[in-house]
C-alpha cells in the first residue's frame, strides 16, 4: 500500500513549534538544525525576509497530520552568509537577461557546517522533502534550488535525484583516541611540536584563558563577545550578520551546547571564540578580539578547541571556512558538500560543465595539501 503525505511551506518555523520540529531533528544531534538555533535567527531579525531569508520551511505529514520529517528552507533574494559561493553564476545569468534572485536555499543561515538537511529517520519522507523543494522552486518563482553543507549520504542521494554536485574544502581535526593535548602533539612531527609549543607560550603570556559553558555564560560574557565580533567582522566583511539580541537567545537557550572560551588581560576582556558542542563534534564558530597578541588566534580557535574535545571525549573539532593555516595546527583537509538544482536548461548546463572541471580540481588539491603540508609524523 502506497503511504500519503501532504508537503506544506511554512513562512516562520514557529509556525512548526519546537515539538514538531526537534523530534524530525533531535536524532541528528547537530545545534544548528534544532529549533532553538534557527529559531534565535529569525526572533532575533537576523534571518527574516527583511534582511533576505524569507523562511519557507517545509513539513512532509502523514493522512492524520503528524509531521514526519521538516526541511530547513529560505526563499533568499542574495547570496551572503552562504559560505558556498554562486555570485559568478548570478552574475552570468543576469547578464544573460535573467533574473538569478530569489533563489531557495536549504542550510544553516551563516554557518558554514556540515549537517542534516532532510530531518526524518524516514527514507520515504527524505525523498518527499527533497522532491517539494525541487517542486516549489518554480512554484515559489525561485531561479534555483541550492542545499549547502549538506550530509555527504544526502548529497549522494540529491546527486542521484538529479541536483548538480560540488565539493569544497575545509579543515577539521580529528580526535585519534587522545587522552590529552600532549598525546596529540606526540603524533606530530618535532617541529610542528615546537612551533605549537611556542605560539601557546607566547599566546598565554600575561593573558587568562576560561572556557564557560551552561550556567557559567553570563550576558557580560555576550556583551563582551559581541564587541569582539562586531570589531573583527567590520574589518573583515564589513558587515556582520548577526546582532546582540541572538547571541542572549542562543544563550538563554541553547548554553549546555555552547563552549565560549575567553580572553581576559589586567582584569578586562580581550577575545573570544564561540563553540557549538554536537553529539561527536566541537564546532568552531565566531571569534573577535579588540586587542592584537601573537598566536591568540590560534590558541582559542584550535588548540583550546583541542583541548576541549579530548577532555569531551569528541571525535573531531570543525574550525569553519577556509584556512590552509589551519593545517600546520594539526587540522586536515575535508570535503564538504552542495546540491543544485536550476531551472533553465542553459544555465544549467553553464554550470554543470563547470563544476564538472571544478570538483578534480578540489579532490586533486586536498591530496596534495594533506600529502605534502601534514603536520603529522610519517608513518
Amino acid at each position: 500500500m502506497t503511504t500519503e503525505y501532504s508537503v506544506r511551506a511554512h513562512g516562520a518555523i514557529s509556525d512548526i513549534g519546537r515539538e514538531a520540529w526537534d523530534a524530525c531533528a533531535a536524532s541528528f544531534a547537530n545545534p544548528f538544525v534544532t529549533y532553538d538555533f534557527l529559531q534565535a535567527c529569525e526572533e532575533s531579525g537576523c534571518a527574516t525576509a527583511r534582511q533576505g531569508w524569507a523562511a519557507r520551511h517545509l513539513t512532509v505529514e502523514n493522512a492524520q497530520g503528524r509531521i514526519l520529517g521538516v526541511m530547513p528552507l529560505y526563499l533568499k533574494s542574495h547570496s551572503q552568509g552562504e559560505y558556498v559561493f554562486d555570485h559568478g553564476w548570478a552574475d552570468a545569468y543576469e547578464r544573460a537577461g535573467g533574473q538569478y534572485y530569489p533563489k531557495l536555499l536549504s542550510a544553516a543561515p551563516f554557518t558554514p557546517v556540515t549537517g542534516p538537511r532532510l530531518l526524518s529517520a524516514e527514507p520515504p519522507v527524505r525523498q518527499a522533502l527533497l522532491a517539494a523543494a525541487v517542486q516549489f522552486t518554480g512554484q515559489m518563482g525561485a531561479s534555483s534550488l541550492h542545499v549547502n553543507f549538506p550530509l555527504e549520504s544526502e548529497w549522494k542521494a540529491m546527486t542521484a535525484a538529479g541536483l548538480l554536485a560540488r565539493e569544497d574544502v575545509q579543515y577539521w581535526w580529528e580526535n585519534a583516541g587522545y587522552s590529552t593535548f600532549d598525546d596529540f602533539l606526540a603524533a606530530l612531527s618535532s617541529s610542528h611540536r615546537k612551533t605549537i609549543r611556542r605560539e601557546r607560550r607566547d599566546a598565554q603570556a600575561g593573558v587568562e584563558i576560561q572556557i564557560v559553558t551552561g550556567a557559567e555564560i553570563t550576558e557580560d560574557h555576550w556583551d563582551a563577545f559581541f564587541a569582539f565580533y562586531m570589531d573583527t567582522g567590520e574589518r573583515k566583511w564589513g558587515r556582520p550578520y548577526l546582532n546582540r539580541l541572538f547571541f542572549s537567545l542562543i544563550g538563554e537557550r541553547m548554553a549546555d551546547r555552547i563552549a565560549l572560551v575567553m580572553a581576559r588581560r589586567d582584569g578586562r576582556w580581550i577575545a573570544g571564540a564561540l563553540n557549538f558542542i554536537g553529539g561527536e563534534t566541537l564546532y568552531g564558530r565566531q571569534w573577535g578580539a579588540i586587542e592584537h597578541r601573537p598566536f591568540l588566534h590560534f590558541e582559542l580557535c584550535y588548540y583550546q578547541a583541542i583541548d576541549f574535545a579530548i577532555s569531551r571525549g569528541l571525535k573531531r573539532v570543525e574550525a569553519g571556512a577556509q584556512g590552509q593555516h589551519k593545517l600546520a595546527r594539526g587540522y586536515l583537509p575535508r570535503p564538504v558538500y552542495s546540491a543544485h538544482w536550476i531551472e533553465h536548461p542553459g544555465l544549467r548546463a553553464a554550470v554543470a560543465e563547470y563544476l564538472s572541471r571544478e570538483r578534480p580540481a578540489v579532490e586533486a588539491e586536498m591530496g596534495m595539501l594533506e600529502a605534502e603540508l601534514s603536520p603529522f609524523r610519517q608513518a
